[in-house]
């Protein structure tokens, strides 16, 4: 799926418009926006509620990884030197690093499914 240049969203080919500059994948949400393409002529446009599902269930796909990332900055930055604290927090970050990526694989089915029923 493509990258939308403007929102960052990624869509199917069918969702972006023709053309080259400033058209160049965009897509027809954004292109609506801008002012490339009227409204009407745009029969498969994503409505306000579907975009924020999309957003939604994007959100839940990637965010375990952006929390991983964080737990481990803010451990390197202020729990390190703590002694059982840090011990703790360091178990629970090493047990998140090994599951993260096995759960990420195992769910790569159903976020697929999800995002072609929020797909027009």
């Amino acid at each position: 799926m493509a990258t939308c240049r403007l929102c960052k969203g990624q869509y199917p080919v069918e969702q972006f418009i023709d053309g080259n500059g400033p058209r160049h994948l965009v897509c027809v949400r954004c292109a609506v926006d801008e002012g490339y393409l009227p409204k009407e002529d745009v029969p498969n446009l994503y409505d306000d509620r579907t975009a924020m599902a999309r957003m939604s269930l994007f959100a839940r796909r990637y965010g375990s990884i952006f929390w991983l990332i964080f737990g481990w900055i803010a451990w390197v930055l202020a729990f390190r030197g703590l002694e059982l604290w840090g011990n703790l927090i360091l178990v629970v970050l090493l047990l998140g690093t090994l599951l993260t990526p096995v759960l990420f694989f195992l769910r790569t089915a159903k976020f697929r499914a999800q995002l072609r029923q929020l797909t027009p």
